[in-house]
């Protein structure tokens, strides 16, 4: 793909074809190029000029564009196009309630490109990483077809769940996680700041310190002679292990796997995978992609690299002649309910209807695993924060209470 030229962002105001005096904002290389797109739109430009730009910018400016934000924007044009908006009108009416500065400039970027004559799926491919190639297909075949409001609507039905299923894990996964770091440091601050004051007092009372006190004093000065250590150690292994993941594929994949059989988050991340598997099969063969080419899009949607793999190896039976169940039957990870259900939409001509119901069902199992799971872990949390933290606060106050005792 060649290199994109450097974009501004250009103010504009001129009279449309009705002769009403309008306004507003273009991306274009150059003023020059903003006066050739405006009047491919019907827009006689009165004045252009570069757009000022603000010397601060906080809030929506051009900050990272999430996943949320394109199923925003996908859902929005669905809605407009939907209700018969022209599309190149369309991307202004979203352009205009985006607060990412950043998604609103790629968003005007390709309003232009479709205003000069591109397909709305060619234009969006310019944009790999914003846009999957999976949506970019999608609304290709809906452009193809003549069906553009229909096919932006399953596509944002689709992102829609997606966003949904993948918030309900991330939310499994990261509130254990940051009590857990939270109770690290509580611990930290205690045996490295707290205890070392209780140390010195005891000190003076000149008699045998309780055994779980001298533990937790034994702790401390492991903890203050090696916790800088231990925090570099870390921060660089949390570093590297980001970096693994990052340019190390097969280190990647190897860990995808090893999740998989994590005890409980395991079977929340398998049940995640073949309801993503269900939904993006059900997706594109609803809109009409073959089944092998709708293969391609779920193996790069699926979000495991077992699962992924595992689509690769279905692919190449299927093409092979081998019916889409039997060949799913043979990889033996996936759950029999999907594979009679496959089988029945096969048998019936009905598989996108099947594959969308198995989705909605593991969709509604992971909900309630993260449920579940959130309601396992709260108590056992409790009892782990109160069994250390609560420890350590006992072992330092009984020689206190041993002293008043004797008193």
């Amino acid at each position: 793909m060649a290199k994109q030229q450097k974009t501004s962002t250009f103010a504009w105001e001129g009279v449309n074809r009705r002769g009403q005096t309008t306004k507003g904002e273009i991306v274009a290389i150059n003023s020059a190029y903003a006066k050739a797109q405006l009047r491919k739109q019907g827009i006689d430009p009165k004045k252009v000029k570069k757009a000022a730009q603000p010397l601060f910018s906080f809030g929506g400016g051009n900050k990272k564009v999430k996943s949320s934000d394109i199923t925003f924007f996908i859902r929005q044009m669905a809605t407009m196009v939907k209700s018969g908006v022209p599309l190149v009108q369309a991307f202004d009416i979203v352009a205009d309630g985006l607060d990412n500065l950043t998604l609103k400039r790629v968003v005007l970027e390709v309003r232009d490109s479709v205003a000069s004559g591109n397909d709305f799926a060619m234009a969006l491919k310019e944009y790999p990483k914003y846009f999957d190639e999976l949506t970019c297909n999608l609304i290709e075949s809906g452009e193809q077809a003549g069906t553009l409001d229909a096919m932006l609507d399953k596509v944002a039905i689709y992102k829609e769940k997606t966003e949904a299923l993948k918030a309900k894990v991330k939310k499994a996964l990261t509130y254990p996680g940051f009590t857990l770091l939270v109770a690290f440091v509580v611990t930290g601050i205690l045996l490295v700041k707290v205890v070392p004051s209780f140390e010195e007092m005891f000190a003076s009372f000149g008699a045998e310190l309780p055994a779980p006190t001298q533990f937790v004093i034994g702790l401390s000065e492991i903890a203050q002679a090696y916790y800088l250590y231990v925090i570099a150690f870390i921060v660089v292994a949390g570093v590297g292990f980001v970096q693994a993941l990052k340019k190390s594929p097969q280190f990647k994949d190897s860990f995808e796997g090893f999740l998989l059989q994590v005890p409980v988050f395991g079977d929340l991340l398998t049940k995640a995978a073949i309801a993503r598997f269900a939904r993006v099969l059900s997706t594109t063969f609803a809109a009409g992609v073959p089944l092998v080419d709708a293969l391609d899009s779920v193996a790069g949607a699926v979000g495991n690299a077992v699962y992924r793999d595992s689509v690769k190896r279905i692919k190449e039976e299927v093409v092979s002649g081998q019916q889409l169940n039997m060949a799913m039957r043979a990889q033996k990870i996936y759950p029999n309910m999907v594979l009679q259900m496959t089988s029945i939409g096969e048998e019936s001509g009905a598989l996108d209807d099947m594959l969308n119901k198995a989705a909605d069902y593991y969709e509604a199992e992971v909900d309630n695993a993260v449920d579940n799971l959130t309601a396992m872990i709260e108590p056992m949390i409790m009892v782990f924060l109160g069994v250390v933290i609560g420890g350590l606060i006992v072992a330092m106050y009984l020689p206190i209470f041993e002293l008043g005792n004797v008193v």
